[in-house]
């Protein structure tokens, strides 16, 4: 499930990237469901390893402490990643400024109404079409409690809320607002992509299970994954009448804002097929390029902050190299991918907390650490050695980021007056005569002492 959560990061990453050539080659433009679907299924499946069985564990009054802490993370990541943003703007206006990036992330009204757009932001009253994601999965968070309570009951009833939330928001219209300007509404309606999250949970917690020996079962998952293939391919049902008629009479079935059932069925069919392939060849998860995606997607709200930066600040990069040649969108793309990958390494190993193990507990956890002991003195002068500049660079940072008084003033007539030397004859001296104190005379008894 972290593979998968891995590579719904990396297209992400592709698909956020403004108008990024490599969009067009990801797996949404060939299938009904997308990396937003996979994000939320794996999400849920991963909640309920980690809360389900807190809230079995440890109860749940401890669980929700638990959750709620997940919620705060959560939420302070939407906000932190809202002010990167902004500042990749400001920054991207600043190197291209024939393209308006603020106007194209959609944030002017942050801009130009500030004060309430702040208040807006922290309220989640505005969310911008960009940074939504985190919104809906701090919701289904926050609903998570009340889901387990209820399964404790019965876990059909637990699903059956579920899924007459997702019922009752498409008869009733609920919606969310984004927008107090123009009144958008949340690209994704917690109230149906609720059902994508607790699905992924009820299969991570058991409660749905599968088998790899229905013929049929895989035959049905591959149909519909193959059928959809037309159905997304703008080329194709953009030029066979059929595949377009039959894809304008599935619209609301295919609606992403309100996770359309086709969508829900994609997904499924789809993670059934990828069950089948990894319980037939598991080892190819063990390779190294499986692996760094598995890390990613164990680091996957880390990740996710840094592929939306990365996303938009090499779409600011596009805009000043071009996107007409090939390898100027592949020298982006494969960039911002491999600052991911480093990412992720950098924060699994930094989740192993390194400081805390001395260096005879490291050589102890080594299986060759016989071997490697004659060269720890000199592999630790050439890490001493690489961390220096680093170093060099960090005493060094205030005074680059001081600003020096420029050589070159423009004299104006007020500041001339300032300048001007004070006439001489002008200044008469003043003696000033008090009386003295008590204090006075300690001091002066002090002072010659």
């Amino acid at each position: 499930m972290d593979f998968f959560r891995g590579l719904a990061l990396i297209v992400i990453f592709i698909n956020h990237m403004p108008d990024n050539p490599w969009f067009w080659y990801t797996p949404s433009r060939f299938g009904l469901s997308d990396a937003a679907e996979v994000f939320v299924f794996s999400s849920g499946f991963a909640s309920a390893r980690a809360y389900g069985r807190c809230f079995e564990r440890a109860g749940l009054w401890l669980g929700l402490v638990r959750v709620l802490h997940r919620c705060v993370q959560i939420y302070s990541a939407h906000l932190a990643s809202f002010v990167l943003l902004a500042l990749v703007c400001v920054v991207g206006n600043r190197w291209v400024p024939e393209m308006d990036d603020i106007q194209r992330l959609n944030i002017a009204y942050f801009f130009d109404a500030t004060q309430q757009a702040l208040y807006d932001l922290f309220t989640l009253a505005y969310v911008p079409n960009y940074f939504d994601i985190l919104p809906l999965y701090l919701l289904v968070i926050v609903w998570l409690p009340i889901f387990w309570l209820v399964s404790r009951l019965h876990v059909g009833m637990a699903l059956a809320c579920s899924v007459t939330l997702y019922w009752a928001s498409y008869y009733y219209g609920w919606e969310l607002s984004a927008d107090p300007v123009s009144g958008r509404k949340w690209y994704f309606n917690p109230y149906n992509w609720q059902l994508m999250f607790f699905t992924g949970y009820a299969f991570g917690a058991g409660w749905a299970k599968v088998s790899v020996k229905h013929g049929w079962l895989l035959a049905v998952c591959l149909g519909l994954v193959l059928v959809s293939i037309p159905l997304e391919h703008e080329a194709t049902y953009t030029r066979i009448k059929f595949w377009g008629e039959l894809r304008a009479n599935l619209t609301p079935w295919l609606d992403k804002s309100h996770l359309g059932v086709l969508r829900w069925l994609h997904l499924l069919a789809l993670a059934y097929l990828m069950y089948r392939l990894c319980h037939w060849r598991s080892q190819w998860l063990h390779s190294p390029v499986p692996r760094a995606l598995v890390i990613m997607g164990q680091q996957s709200l880390p990740i996710y902050l840094c592929s939306m930066v990365l996303s938009y600040a090499g779409g600011i990069w596009l805009d000043h190299l071009g996107r007409d040649e090939w390898s100027a969108a592949a020298l982006v793309n494969l960039s911002g991918l491999g600052l991911m990958l480093l990412a992720g390494q950098i924060m699994s190993w930094l989740d192993t907390k390194p400081w805390k193990i001395s260096q005879p507990e490291r050589l102890a956890q080594s299986d060759n650490s016989f071997y490697f002991e004659p060269f720890m003195p000199r592999y630790r002068r050439v890490n001493q050695a690489l961390a220096l500049p680093c170093l060099i660079g960090l005493a060094a940072l205030p005074a680059m980021l001081t600003q020096s008084q420029p050589s070159g003033i423009v004299a104006t007539p007020d500041l001339a007056m300032q300048l001007r030397e004070p006439d001489k004859e002008a200044l008469q001296p003043v003696e000033t005569l008090s009386p003295e104190t008590e204090a006075d005379k300690v001091i002066d008894s002090r002072q010659q002492l």
